[in-house]
């Protein structure tokens, strides 16, 4: 099957499953296709058994071994997502809180995958299972960035304070970036490539990557704003914004500087005032419906890859039970992560426990988790990794997304448009 026919077949398979949680569950379109795509991947494998001779995850496993979601996200379609949700950003408000969203983009990251790590060093050999630290570093690397797709979603329907949802997605849009390049450090020693990173080692690459992305991203950004100027066409808008978040993205990652942070910062600079200035208001119009529709086809489609990616993990109870242990475990780590490093900066007068709740349970994890999962290195140890790291992604996402409007509600009752729709 070429790419093209595989397109059309997910987009198919997307569209049906879309319209059968349409008319039964009625859950926001992206969870419902997430849940159904379980189900069918649950039933296959339930079913396996009893087919001798024939194995009936044979066919799906293969094409998801051609769509291969960690190359396919990382190197493709995050760099839609990241840029969908950064050109529509309150770019003044998230300066403002410039100080809350580095330190839950750097700190708080950094904090979760050391928190998550050493107790999990701890807990696997209760179960029987040999993981060595830097696996676990993996491990917390892979589940500290909290989902820009699914927060991003989240924040445009909730009525939160508007720094609060600047806070938000500010951290979210940046974690990623710093936890890839925590997982692209960690991943040579785990696997043996590299014998030991030196604590200044570890610095001049986050630069690099995290640092040197960023300015790179700004100097792309500040190039296509200002070839942009004066230029009163929507499509050549379009396609201006098309080349800069591919353009940027690809670039960055091929100059070993990090591509999430890169895309962020590009996309932002629409959202400057140069960039309003730039852009006439009708093409501005025209550009955010055509990139929301490019984020809510991606959303679907990544989804249903996340939930056919069951397929993928080899049933063993151990990793099942310490799955059960890493979902309360990765709430409080994200918590404790988020209380830490805001201590110093004070993310809203009066209002830190709710703040402090409030972002504790809508860290939401998501695709990027996922990816960095298959992402290892066939073995023994991936086995033990994978259903770990996407249990805590799917109860992120379809526990504390669906309720997440209860919890706005409850934290701030003041706010009628905080409403229960979670995140699509």
């Amino acid at each position: 099957m070429n790419s093209l026919g595989l397109f059309a077949l997910l987009l198919a398979v997307a569209t049906l499953l879309g319209i059968i949680n349409y008319r039964t569950l009625k859950l926001p379109l992206a969870i419902g296709i997430l849940l159904f795509s379980m189900l069918i991947s649950l039933v296959v494998v339930l079913l396996n058994p009893l087919f001798e001779g024939y194995d009936l995850q044979e066919v799906p496993r293969s094409l998801l071994g051609t769509i291969n979601l960690p190359r396919t996200l990382l190197d493709g379609a995050l760099s839609f997502l990241l840029f969908a949700g950064a050109m529509q950003v309150d770019l003044g408000m998230i300066v403002s809180r410039g100080k809350a969203v580095a330190a839950l983009a750097i700190v708080g990251t950094s904090l979760a995958v050391a928190l998550l790590a050493v107790p999990v060093w701890f807990i696997f050999p209760v179960f029987g299972l040999a993981v060595p630290f830097s696996w676990c570093v993996l491990l917390g690397a892979m589940l500290a960035p909290t989902d820009p797709v699914s927060v991003v979603g989240m924040l445009r329907r909730l009525g939160l304070p508007p720094s609060l949802q600047a806070t938000f997605a500010g951290e979210s849009l940046f974690n990623d970036g710093v936890g890839v390049v925590i997982y692209g450090t960690m991943i040579g020693m785990a696997t043996g490539d590299i014998a030991s990173v030196s604590a200044s080692d570890f610095i001049l690459r986050f630069l690099v990557e995290a640092v040197g992305g960023g300015l790179f991203g700004a100097f792309t950004g500040w190039l296509a704003v200002t070839l942009l100027r004066g230029v009163e066409d929507a499509q050549i808008d379009l396609l201006g914004s098309l080349a800069l978040a591919a353009g940027t993205y690809s670039l960055a990652n091929g100059l070993h500087m990090s591509g999430p942070i890169a895309v962020v910062v590009a996309g932002m600079s629409l959202a400057s005032k140069a960039g309003h200035r730039a852009i006439t208001p009708q093409s501005r119009e025209e550009m955010v419906g055509f990139w929301n529709l490019i984020d809510e086809i991606l959303n679907a489609l990544l989804f249903l890859l996340i939930g056919f990616e069951l397929l993928e993990i080899r049933p063993h109870l151990a990793p099942f039970l310490m799955m059960v242990v890493a979902i309360p475990l990765s709430v409080l780590v994200r918590g404790a992560s988020v209380f830490l490093c805001t201590i110093p900066v004070q993310l809203q007068p009066g209002e830190r426990g709710r703040a402090l709740g409030l972002l504790t349970w809508g860290g939401l994890r998501g695709g990027i988790s996922v990816a960095l999962a298959l992402g290892l290195p066939a073995g023994e140890l991936r086995d033990t990794l994978l259903p770990v790291c996407y249990g805590v992604v799917v109860f992120t996402i379809i526990v504390q997304g669906l309720s997440m409007g209860r919890v706005a509600r409850w934290l701030y009752p003041e706010r009628p448009s905080a409403v229960e729709v979670p995140p699509a």
